[in-house]
């Protein structure tokens, strides 16, 4: 790619183009390359061993950011889009929770790489019940393991395992895991089943409501972003189960949730089952972040909401897409999209790039395209992966991944031609407001959320 055109503004006429739209994205002023885009982002300082050298992305990952919040300006002029540093969503948790690059250890340590035979393989286990089914994963008795959370040992027991069958196992039995080969890209980044067109298409100032049934983090991303396009979203937990971020730092999810109304509702109990129904006949949009079974076995068809009435959006965001009950979290769906591979070229070894990289890469490119279907006022069932995203995203175009690094007065520096660059720590935007409580809805909020537009 010639040096004058700009990563990021590609990306994004990409994304519209993908769209079936034909706009031009904001011009920025003083474009980024993408090696500084990426050392810019606090991912790069979230990717390599602990001692060792920050480390480039092996894809225009930060590149692709930026497009997407150029995208994002593109569709919602008005929403302060513009101001949106797209790559720097990327450390937001890792700023709040303290979090740091481990090399093959993820930052937020529920992660390994782990040599197994003859590729290696990615093993997350983020919940205790993902730890009590460690001795069946390897068909070992559970005395074999010296305590609840051995890596040590789980990474003697998989150097002796075959990795296709060791991951055919995992995901059979509910575990995220994934070899790291990179797989084929996809042409396109997602897929509309079900398409059809709203009577009311073309109608800016109607009221719009999304029901946010997704939950960690590229589903709140996503729908955070679109509540600052004014879209009137509620959050909706299940009452037994809520939200797996609310167990991690409050300021994190007041971040990605803070900006919504909220509720919680028990769909076993026949009256709670009820308000739901009537929560979700009243949206326009639904966002969830389960797989089709869990949805079926809840007895939720998002096929059937979606024909109902025409224009209605369900998106769906999961690890590898609707036809696959695998299970994904944002770490293991990067590995599983090539994003481990260090730079060709380069002498590094396998590594965890950036924190959990695929979410809110998923989390800003889902927002793009609700608000693309939103302008052509297109609904249908919208099948998002944090895989395919991701790798749709390493593809991007750019102008070289790698640039000098050195090492000054305990700073990392980027040499950018005659620039000097530092690599930037995580950061994170202010929080503005806090996130719903668990708590049952109001007669008021439903009565509200179920209204006439």
């Amino acid at each position: 790619m010639p040096d004058s055109v700009d990563p990021a503004a590609e990306h994004a006429r990409r994304l519209l183009r993908a769209c079936d739209l034909d706009r031009t994205p904001p011009v920025r002023e003083c474009p980024r390359g993408t090696a500084v885009e990426w050392a810019c982002s606090g991912a790069m300082a979230l990717t390599g061993t602990v001692q060792g050298t920050p480390e480039f992305a092996n894809g225009a990952l930060a590149s692709a950011a930026s497009g997407a919040a150029l995208a994002l300006a593109t569709l919602a002029p008005n929403a302060g889009f513009d101001q949106l540093d797209g790559p720097a969503l990327f450390g937001e948790r890792a700023a709040i929770g303290g979090l740091s690059r481990g090399g093959d250890i993820s930052a937020g340590r529920s992660a390994r790489l782990l040599p197994a035979e003859p590729v290696d393989v990615v093993l997350n286990l983020p919940r205790d019940e993902d730890w009590q089914l460690i001795p069946a994963l390897f068909e070992v008795h559970p005395s074999e393991l010296t305590s609840t959370r051995d890596w040590r040992a789980v990474g003697e027991l998989a150097a002796k395992r075959n990795a296709r069958k060791l991951v055919e196992r995992g995901r059979m039995m509910g575990l995220a895991i994934a070899t790291t080969t990179r797989p084929p890209n996809k042409k396109d980044p997602f897929v509309l089943h079900h398409a059809t067109e709203s009577p009311r298409a073309g109608r800016t100032e109607r009221r719009i409501r999304l029901l946010d049934l997704s939950s960690l983090w590229a589903g709140p991303l996503a729908t955070s972003l679109l509540a600052s396009a004014g879209i009137e979203v509620l959050k909706l937990e299940s009452a037994r189960r809520p939200d797996g971020a609310r167990q991690g730092p409050a300021a994190f999810f007041d971040l990605m949730n803070g900006r919504k109304r909220g509720c919680a509702l028990d769909l076993d109990r026949a009256d709670d089952r009820a308000i739901f129904d009537r929560l979700l006949e009243a949206a326009d949009i639904v966002v969830d972040s389960s797989r089709p079974r869990a949805l079926a076995h809840l007895g939720i068809d998002a096929v059937s909401w979606v024909k109902a009435r025409p224009g209605r959006l369900w998106t769906s965001i999961t690890g590898y897409g609707r036809d696959r009950e695998w299970i994904a979290f944002g770490d293991d769906a990067a590995v599983a999209a090539g994003l481990a591979e260090p730079v060709e070229g380069s002498d590094s070894r396998l590594r965890f790039c950036g924190d959990a990289i695929a979410d809110p890469l998923t989390g800003l490119h889902a927002a793009v395209f609700i608000l693309a279907q939103l302008h052509h006022g297109r609904g249908g069932l919208l099948d998002l992966s944090l895989v395919d995203i991701a790798a749709y995203a390493a593809a991007t175009p750019h102008d070289g991944l790698t640039r000098p690094i050195e090492r000054d007065s305990g700073r990392w520096i980027l040499h950018d031609e005659e620039r000097r660059v530092l690599i930037a720590p995580p950061r994170t935007r202010p929080t503005q407001a806090v996130a719903p409580t668990l708590a049952a809805p109001s007669p008021r909020l439903i009565s509200d959320w179920t209204g006439a537009c």
